[in-house]
């Protein structure tokens, strides 16, 4: 039994449905039913025993989403995903426990360019993890929904701060290689579309059910369209490595803006993207219809400010933002949720559309939520996501905490 078993929620606001909503839970804890809230019955006769009594919670008109789910992030607390080793279980799991608190649901680690050993090593430990965290009680640890493989398969003209001496040709024999017997543990590559003019690579990973990304590319439109068509459905972080749009080459792009079942990722720290070309994407692509929020967070996710080792080299975190010794953007240090607080604080969307980029958008990209189902039915309210504007105009979030 939980604590939300045959429980109530009243005056919820959902994503993508106009109103209030009452919600139901059933002996599982677990949403049942969702209702237009009808303000001319609240607190009237029979029912009011049951909306009224301790077993309800009301939000009063706030929003109510799921958990984040960051489908790139390379590491946090200290360590990188691309370093993992089995002796570093423990350090996984309070990742896990960190991003929880940060409101994240689940994520993908992701293990960027590095030698073909070490990703066979970071790989063999993610599913070992999930074997390690059953000793441990559900529910205060975010998930693991495979690995992200960003990389080697990158065109070096925008590896950015992918090292060189680790990129490979695209080719269906080094893909095997790569992901190696861990097929299983890996639900998403990005790759340079335009090193396999065949399409055979993108063909053997959609075999494996593996979603292929478009990213570090110098991919024309044409070539974009290309993978598209053999199964390609997202794009690694919009507008960086990557041409930009031009009028008379959109790129790879444009093309993805433009194409039905496609969904941009892109990072809200302000620095990657300017907010006014941000706004020109969420406009561009209907906003989660088209697009996800990550968090693209570096393995100081949760350190202060400072310089860390990063493979063989050093990166330099100064407000969030991490760069090379040579002045190379690298990632961010800021949580997914950080994402849609800017969002909202730029005006650049409604707080809806910011709450959903983060929450709703990347279980639809990644295939987890069809694009026809209910996001709340069937999920624990532990795992949903409060968000209230208070009086100053400042928007926070919360878990959702029983009555």
């Amino acid at each position: 039994m939980t604590h939300w078993q045959n429980r109530r929620i009243h005056r919820a606001r959902l994503i993508d449905r106009p109103g209030l909503y009452d919600l139901t839970c059933d002996d599982r804890g677990l949403v049942a039913e969702i209702d237009p809230h009808d303000p001319k019955i609240f607190g009237v006769g029979d029912r009011a025993d049951t909306l009224l009594n301790a077993d309800a919670i009301d939000l009063h008109g706030d929003w109510l989403s799921p958990g984040g789910v960051d489908l790139q992030i390379n590491g946090a607390l200290g360590l990188a995903f691309p370093d993992l080793t089995l002796a570093d279980l423990p350090q996984v799991d309070r990742i896990c426990q960190l991003l929880w608190r940060q409101g994240v649901q689940a994520f993908l680690p992701t293990i960027v360019t590095t030698a073909i050993e070490k990703v066979h090593q970071s790989l063999a430990t993610l599913a070992a993890y999930q074997d390690y965290r059953t000793q441990y009680p559900a529910g205060d640890r975010a998930e693991i929904w495979g690995a992200h493989l960003e990389g080697p398969f990158l065109n070096p003209q925008k590896r950015g701060a992918h090292p060189q001496q680790f990129l490979l040709p695209l080719t269906v024999d080094r893909v095997v290689a790569v992901v190696g017997s861990h097929a299983a543990q890996v639900a998403k590559m990005t790759l340079a579309p335009e090193l396999d003019p065949t399409g055979e690579a993108i063909n053997w990973l959609r075999s494996r059910g593996i979603t292929v990304s478009l990213g570090h590319s110098q991919a024309t439109a044409t070539e974009a369209m290309a993978a598209f068509d053999r199964g390609a459905t997202m794009v690694t972080h919009a507008f960086n490595a990557m041409p930009p749009l031009h009028h008379r080459e959109p790129g790879l792009l444009g093309a993805a803006i433009v194409r039905s079942g496609v969904r941009c990722g892109f990072i809200a720290d302000g620095v990657h993207v300017c907010p006014t070309m941000l706004q020109v994407l969420l406009r561009a692509s209907e906003g989660p219809r088209g697009l996800f929020m990550v968090s693209d967070a570096l393995a100081p996710l949760g350190l202060p400010d400072g310089i860390y080792p990063w493979d063989e080299r050093t990166i330099e975190v100064k407000n969030g933002t991490a760069r090379l010794s040579d002045g190379t953007l690298s990632g961010t240090t800021l949580s997914l949720l950080e994402g849609v607080l800017n969002l909202i604080r730029w005006q650049l969307c409604t707080p809806e559309q910011a709450i959903a980029l983060a929450t709703i958008a990347p279980r639809r990209a990644l295939g987890r939520l069809p694009e026809s189902a209910d996001p709340y039915g069937g999920e624990s309210p532990a795992q949903l996501l409060r968000w209230h504007r208070q009086p100053d105009g400042q928007w926070t979030w919360r878990r959702l905490q029983g009555p």
